[in-house]
């Protein structure tokens, strides 16, 4: 595990670390340490060759969690660390982020709470007007199974396409503040 001061001082010295945002695409618009690669947990396996393999790879998440199975999956391949505390440790010690989207939640988190909110009104409208409303809690169930084992959302499919999950106006990336890294 490497602090935030750890990984200010790695990119101070001479050998700089490469960055991996273990995140996804949407999340890693949202916020992300300047100078950080993208490459998705789910395709960090595929993408070996994405990586700088002489350079320390420092993986990042939003808090670590994904960061740490990014480090399990890279055993022995890499010469790997984890962020402690992830961009949100960043953020919190007063370093800048990129943004490209201002976007308040991950995209998974918005797929858990429509689906969530899907089946509890299902269930309440079947207890309180019709038993048949039971059907909307099935079909979200339905959905979510099938995303599941496809890989394919169609929830997060249309949640992309809103107007808080697009990319900013200027199609640039805005910097929140100046990063010497």
């Amino acid at each position: 595990m490497a602090t935030v001061s750890d990984l200010q001082k790695l990119c101070a010295g001479g050998s700089r670390p490469q960055i991996v945002d273990v995140r996804s695409a949407p999340e890693f618009c949202a916020g992300h340490i300047p100078g950080a690669v993208n490459i998705p947990l789910d395709q960090l396996e595929s993408r070996l060759g994405d990586l700088a393999a002489d350079a320390l790879l420092v993986l990042v998440c939003q808090r670590g969690t994904r960061a740490a199975m990014a480090a399990t999956l890279l055993n022995g391949c890499r010469r790997s660390t984890v962020l402690e505390g992830g961009t949100s440790a960043w953020s919190d010690a007063g370093l800048p982020l990129v943004r490209s989207v201002k976007m308040r939640w991950a995209l998974e988190r918005q797929v858990r709470l429509i689906a969530g909110l899907l089946v509890l009104t299902g269930a309440v409208l079947a207890l309180l007007v019709d038993p048949r409303c039971l059907l909307l809690s099935g079909i979200v169930g339905l959905g979510l199974t099938f995303a599941g084992l496809t890989d394919i959302c169609l929830m997060a499919s249309v949640l992309t396409r809103m107007p808080w999950n697009r990319a900013s106006v200027s199609g640039r990336p805005k910097v929140v503040a100046s990063c010497s890294m």
